[in-house]
C-alpha cells in the first residue's frame, strides 16, 4: 500500500474506520480518559454498544457511497476501538504509531490487518517519551499544525496527549514541512472548559476554509497564527456550545464533500450555503459522548 496523506481534504481513497464491535461495560469515572466521557458516566448517559454500532454503520455507508476503501481493525473483546485516529496517523507516505496512554495499548494489535500491507520502512515508532495522538496533528499541505500542552502539570492531566518532545521528533522525520505548535487549554472533567485534541478546536475544510474555536487555544497568538494562514474571511467561528458538541470534528471525503453530524444546523447550513460544499449528515451524537466524533473515528491512509 502506498500511503499518501498531505492534508485533511483531498479526495479520500482508503481509510481505517474504528470498530464498534465489543465495547464492554461503561467505564467508571476514574476509568475515563477525557472530560466528555467523564461527564457522560457521571450523568448516566454513556452510549450503548447498539447505538454506537448504528452510528458507525451510517458513517461507513457514506464512505462506501463515495467509493472509499474502508478497513476495519479486528474486534478485541471488551475494548473500545471506536477512535482509530488515536492509534496512528499518516503524514505524507509514512505512518506514525502513536504512544497512546498505556491503558489503550492493546488496541494497536488489532491494526495488524492494515500494517501488514505497509512497507516496514514507512512505519515509525516513536521513542517512549514522545507522546502524540492523531487528533493533535492537522495537515495543511506544507504545514503541519500540532496541538500541544507544555504545562508542568502535563503528567497529571489525562487530557494532555501530545508533548513538546513529540513535536520536535516529528519535525526531524519531516524536515521539509513547516511545523506550527498550538498550545491547547486542558481540563480532565469539564468538557466546556478544555479541548482533548487540536481537531476539537480547529479543522480545515473545502478549499482554504477552516472551522475554529478561539477559546480552545491557551495563547491568543496561536489562534491568530491560524487566522493569518487561512484569512479571517475563510473562517467559521465555533461557539462554546458548538465546541462542546464537537462541531470542528467533521471529516472530509474530498474538497467538495464533508461528513458532518446531523444536529450541527448552523455549521452545516454555512458549509452548504456560503461555501458550496456537499454536506453528508449522519447521526453521531451518541459517539460524541465518548469524547470524539467523525474525524476521531478515522485513520486516512490514502488521499489523492
Amino acid at each position: 500500500m502506498n500511503l499518501n496523506v498531505k492534508n485533511e481534504t483531498s479526495q479520500l481513497k482508503a481509510v481505517v474506520l474504528g470498530q464498534p464491535g465489543s465495547l464492554g461495560k461503561a467505564p467508571t469515572p476514574d476509568q475515563t480518559y477525557d472530560a466528555k466521557s467523564y461527564e457522560s458516566v457521571m450523568l448516566g448517559i454513556y452510549p450503548s454498544e447498539e447505538s454506537v454500532y448504528k452510528e458507525m454503520s451510517a458513517f461507513e455507508k457514506v464512505l462506501l457511497k463515495y467509493n472509499v476503501q474502508v478497513f476495519r481493525p479486528w474486534t478485541l473483546e471488551n475494548c473500545n476501538q471506536v477512535f482509530a485516529r488515536d492509534v496512528g496517523f499518516v503524514i505524507d507516505d509514512k505512518i506514525i504509531n502513536s504512544n497512546i496512554i498505556p491503558d489503550r495499548e492493546d488496541e494497536k494489535e488489532a491494526y495488524e490487518v492494515v500494517y501488514d500491507q505497509i512497507s516496514y520502512n514507512k512505519i515509525y515508532n516513536l521513542p517512549e517519551k514522545a507522546h502524540v495522538e492523531g487528533g493533535d496533528v492537522v495537515l495543511y499541505n506544507d504545514i503541519a499544525f500540532v496541538g500541544l500542552y507544555t504545562g508542568v502539570d502535563y503528567p497529571q492531566l489525562k487530557t494532555a496527549r501530545t508533548n513538546e518532545y513529540a513535536f520536535y521528533f516529528l519535525k526531524e522525520i519531516f524536515p521539509e514541512k513547516t511545523f506550527i505548535p498550538l498550545e491547547l487549554i486542558k481540563h480532565d472533567t469539564d468538557p466546556r472548559h478544555g479541548v482533548l485534541h487540536l481537531d476539537c478546536a480547529f479543522m480545515p475544510v473545502g478549499k482554504g476554509k477552516a472551522l475554529i474555536y478561539k477559546d480552545g487555544f491557551l495563547h491568543p497568538e496561536d489562534y491568530q497564527i491560524v487566522v493569518d494562514v487561512f484569512g479571517k474571511e475563510n473562517i467559521f467561528e465555533i461557539t462554546q456550545q458548538e465546541m462542546y458538541y464537537m462541531n470542528t470534528n467533521v471529516f472530509s471525503i474530498s474538497p467538495e464533500v464533508v461528513v458532518s453530524e446531523q444536529h450541527f444546523t448552523r455549521l452545516n447550513a454555512h458549509m452548504e450555503q456560503q461555501w458550496g460544499l456537499t454536506v453528508e449528515k449522519v447521526p453521531y451524537r451518541e459517539i460524541s459522548k465518548m469524547g470524539g466524533l467523525l474525524r476521531c473515528s478515522t485513520l486516512p491512509l490514502i488521499r489523492e
